[in-house]
């Protein structure tokens, strides 16, 4: 049951962050509540301690990223809930594949945006060539950003369907 909670809301904030860049509040918070509660109907003030702890690692692992400008604070949210959802343990594991597949999307980002990777065939072809031609990666492809809550949602999933959970 807290599985489909979970893939619901992750799609939810996967086709919002791709149509409007955005993971919105409405979303998040009355998810966040209905995750407390749930927990704590289901075990008491363990069961909510225990939401509470996720809640925190979750909110842990992206608050510098966050601080540094390199992330969205719905992102954020995003994953603290699905700390609360699941459980430290959980979204600790799933970060891992929340990051393999953040930097799997950014690498195809720079070398798809602006004609990267062109750029790059060309500038080592020169290179072998014995001639130095202008180039390497520009600013803009750097500082390019993109909707990571799909990459959250990609991680989580591809996490429960490695520890063999049914997904659906």
């Amino acid at each position: 049951m807290i599985n489909v909670f979970l893939l619901t809301v992750l799609l939810i904030c996967v086709v919002t962050d791709l149509k409007s860049r955005k993971i919105y509040n409405k979303v998040i918070y009355p998810s966040l509540l209905l995750a407390f509660i749930f927990h704590f109907a289901v075990a008491g003030w363990q069961g909510l301690s225990h939401a509470f702890i996720g809640f925190l690692i979750g909110f842990g692992l992206l608050l510098i990223p966050y601080f540094m400008g390199g992330m969205g604070a719905g992102d954020v949210k995003l994953i603290a809930l699905i700390g609360a959802l699941k459980g430290g343990a959980f979204v600790f594991q799933s970060f891992l594949y929340i990051a393999i597949v953040g930097a799997l999307m950014a690498l195809s980002i720079l070398f798809v945006r602006r004609g990267m990777f062109k750029s790059i065939v060309y500038y080592v072809a020169s290179l072998r060539g014995g001639v130095r031609l202008p180039g390497g990666i520009s600013r803009g492809s750097l500082t390019a950003t993109y909707p990571y809550g799909v990459a959250i949602a990609a991680g989580v999933v591809l996490h429960m369907i490695t520890e063999g959970w049914n997904v659906l």
